[in-house]
């Protein structure tokens, strides 16, 4: 696919220049009025009228801030007593979404994300009848850049990737690509437009989340100078808050002793919170207390310590120790996200600098629920450095990501709502009158493809129709910027074994491919509280085969080349 292939741009020429024949005939008119009316007001009316008539609406920048592991109620706009300023002023101006979702894992959400498809469909992720997964996408599979490039924008990448390619090679003008995980003050891979960089050395003042925000702003600031008459598209992906718990010192302190009441009543804090605000409906789901890491890492223990926790015991029976530990693990996770807010916040000063905030798109998402991985990779873990340095690798654990996750069950890679919705802030003051509202209307990542091609006067049929694409799964939101939509397509998950599916209110969910479908009506209950299967099995069969269909529709497309 070429940048600037005429056949995805909206309008055709031959329509520009019959809209440009019909905007002249105001003004023939114009000449008529003035003679006809001697009235000085009825002429700097009707002027007035002309001139608005059929002026082009400027196109909106786009900017896409995505966290990784975030919780549902970390955010203080979502529950949360993390202290997110900068994120919950976009939300006070703009609109709050409480029912998004993501597709459980890293990897599955950023396909879906770019691409407007389940990352099964393009080969990212595994799903029954597929041969492959986390593998190369079709030639079909495009990302967003590139259908956005005729439209006449620039892209700009910042952070994490997780995709096959460089981001370069996807449409991006600019792209810095931070492809290591495992170190936050020392990355050993990263590259910018596809030039390796030089391994950072520790001690040198680089952290990943400032290094990140810092390539963004220096995009913009590129843009500004060189490009300043077309809109732009950012993506900028942190780190933040993902394994290791790596922070800097000044953050750490900002949060204090915070969490020295512990994961139970802090989750009941949250909940409170929640239900104040009007997030959600149903009660608070009981914690999972036997329900531990989603993989073994055998040697976490020993590495790590004893004081580790690899459940979610009540608070009140850890030792001083194991509470002490966990007091400093979601310390850290808390330092990592008030980080990242304030990072985001020198991205809105510099649009605001530059008089772009009034008309940049804005989302905030997360591209999974947090995570209870327990585990210990990259440089390894030293016991005697001080918690949250470059020479400690520390994980949130079970007990934790269950307060953030907050009031879901499960974590990352289930597909129990924990594991798959998102907070989803947008901020548009251009775009839509709405200020500090809610949203309820469901949704998925798979909808951010045809949400923003509608917004930037693009034709979704044209796009899927060049290369033979198949139809985008996802749909357009950008009608619930105004208002609620009632949606009953299905929204249909699978991860490693992990089964849902969402239709209308009603959600099926399975944690394994052996295990049976549970059945919620999230209306009622959003927390998966109480399961209705047992009372409702002709409905649980009906979906259980609509999900089936799903995945071979699924699995077809991604055998299509």
């Amino acid at each position: 696919m070429k940048r600037g292939d005429p056949s995805l741009v909206h309008e055709s020429t031959a329509c520009v220049k019959m809209r440009a024949r019909v905007r002249c005939v105001p003004w023939l008119l114009l000449e008529l009025v003035v003679h006809r009316f001697t009235s000085l007001a009825w002429c700097v009316w009707f002027l007035m009228g002309l001139l608005a008539f059929g002026a082009p609406k400027e196109k909106p920048n786009i900017l896409i801030l995505l966290a990784d592991d975030l919780g549902y109620s970390d955010l203080s706009c979502y529950g949360g007593e993390i202290e997110t300023p900068e994120i919950d002023a976009l939300a006070r101006e703009g609109l709050r979404f409480t029912q998004i979702y993501n597709s459980g894992r890293c990897w599955p959400t950023r396909a879906a994300l770019l691409s407007g498809y389940y990352a099964q469909e393009v080969r990212r992720d595994l799903a029954p009848g597929m041969l492959t997964g986390k593998g190369e996408r079709q030639a079909w599979a495009r990302l967003l850049p590139e259908m956005l490039a005729p439209l006449g924008y620039r892209s700009y990448h910042s952070g994490k990737w997780h995709i096959d390619g460089e981001p370069i090679e996807n449409g991006f003008d600019r792209a810095y690509h931070l492809g290591d995980q495992e170190r936050y003050f020392s990355p050993r891979l990263h590259n910018e437009d596809g030039k390796r960089l030089p391994p950072v050395e520790r001690d040198s003042g680089y952290y990943a989340t400032e290094a990140v925000a810092d390539r963004a702003i220096g995009y913009l600031r590129e843009h500004w100078s060189e490009h300043g008459g077309k809109p732009f598209f950012a993506y900028v992906a942190f780190t933040a808050p993902h394994f290791p718990l790596q922070a800097k010192s000044e953050d750490i302190e900002r949060v204090g002793r915070r969490y020295e009441a512990g994961w139970d009543r802090i989750r009941a804090q949250r909940w409170e919170r929640i239900r104040q605000l009007g997030l959600t409906s149903g009660e608070l789901s009981p914690v999972d207390r036997e329900l531990g890491p989603p993989y073994a890492w055998p040697g976490t223990w020993e590495t790590v310590g004893y004081q580790e926790v690899f459940l979610s015991p009540p608070w009140d029976v850890l030792s001083a120790a194991q509470r002490e530990h966990q007091i400093t693990k979601m310390t850290l996770h808390a330092a990592m996200v008030e980080r990242m807010d304030r990072e985001i916040g020198r991205i809105i000063a510099e649009l605001r600098r530059a008089g772009q905030l009034e008309n940049t798109l804005i989302f905030f998402l997360s591209d999974n629920g947090a995570s209870s991985e327990l585990l210990v990779r990259g440089d390894g873990h030293d016991p005697a450095a001080p918690p949250g340095s470059a020479d400690s690798y520390l994980s949130l654990g079970p007990g934790w990501a269950t307060v953030a996750n907050t009031p879901f069950r499960r974590h990352k890679t289930w597909t129990h709502e924990g594991g798959i919705a998102t907070p989803l802030v947008v901020h548009w003051p251009r775009g839509f009158e709405a200020r500090g509202e809610l949203r309820h209307t469901p949704g998925h990542v798979i909808d951010f493809v045809p949400t923003l091609l509608e917004i930037a006067g693009g034709s979704i049929a044209a796009v899927e129709m060049k290369n033979g694409r198949p139809p985008f799964r996802g749909a357009s939101l950008a009608a619930a910027f105004h208002r609620d939509r009632a949606v009953e397509r299905p929204l249909w998950w699978h991860h490693e074994g992990n089964r849902a599916l969402r239709r209308g209110d009603w959600k099926i969910v399975s944690p394994g491919p052996n295990a049976p479908w549970q059945l919620y009506n999230l209306a009622e209950d959003r927390s998966e509280t109480n399961n209705l299967a047992s009372s409702r099995g002709e409905l649980v069969r009906e979906l259980g085969l609509e999900w089936h269909r799903l995945a071979d529709e699924i699995a077809q497309v991604a055998h299509t080349d």
